[in-house]
């Protein structure tokens, strides 16, 4: 005897639904809560709105007074400046009047070949050095007299480091400061962002970071 669907017997479920007062397995539509359609957030999550935050590139300086930041570090001031490029003279030049003085000192002796060999090794110092510390510059934002001086070079626009290609341009470009009378060395003593016209040029900035 049956009931309903005369093609169904007493106590034979359906095709495809579990027998009764059994949960379907785990993983299977109608287990626990009801599923919510596809690309609906379920029930009591938080929802999110507005567009992802983006993560701030490593080096980068956020804006300043942006909420919750701390804002760009302080512009170097001039002696900074000074003093770092000083040291960064003396890095090279140094060797430099070493190596002449020896230089002289066999050449007066009747030596000319040792004095050449000097010459020729303060000649590849003096490149070296000028390369090492353009690529110093460029990728961290510190030459050696940068670094003791706790100064970073980086680009206004957002944080980084310039790059050694900017870095050589950079180089060349301070030949505008050393018009009228040098005034563009010393315009970061009153300018705001304390640039020289070099930096100026190439969109350049100078923070102090210690």
């Amino acid at each position: 005897m049956s009931f309903g669907d005369p093609n169904n017997p007493y106590g034979q479920q359906p095709q495809g639904q579990p027998p009764y007062g059994q949960q379907p397995p785990y993983g299977q539509p109608g287990y626990g809560y009801p599923q919510a359609p596809q690309g609906v957030p379920p029930q009591g999550a938080p929802q999110q709105f507005g567009y992802p935050q983006q993560p701030q590139p490593y080096g980068a300086y956020p804006p300043p007074g942006m909420p919750g930041m701390g804002g760009m570090p302080p512009y170097a001031h001039w002696g900074r400046r000074v003093g770092a490029y000083l040291l960064d003279m003396l890095i090279i030049v140094g060797p430099l009047y070493a190596i002449v003085g020896i230089s002289g000192a066999t050449s007066s002796s009747g030596e000319p070949t040792i004095g050449a060999v000097l010459g020729l090794l303060l000649l590849v110092y003096t490149l070296t050095m000028g390369i090492v510390q353009l690529y110093k510059e460029g990728k961290t934002g510190q030459t050696i007299g940068k670094k003791a001086l706790g100064i970073s070079l980086v680009r206004e626009a957002d944080g980084r480091p310039i790059g050694f290609g900017m870095a050589f341009v950079r180089k060349l470009a301070h030949f505008l400061d050393s018009l009228a009378c040098y005034l563009g060395w010393l315009w970061p003593l009153w300018d705001d962002k304390k640039q020289t016209f070099a930096d100026k040029v190439c969109n350049t900035v100078v923070f102090k970071i210690k």
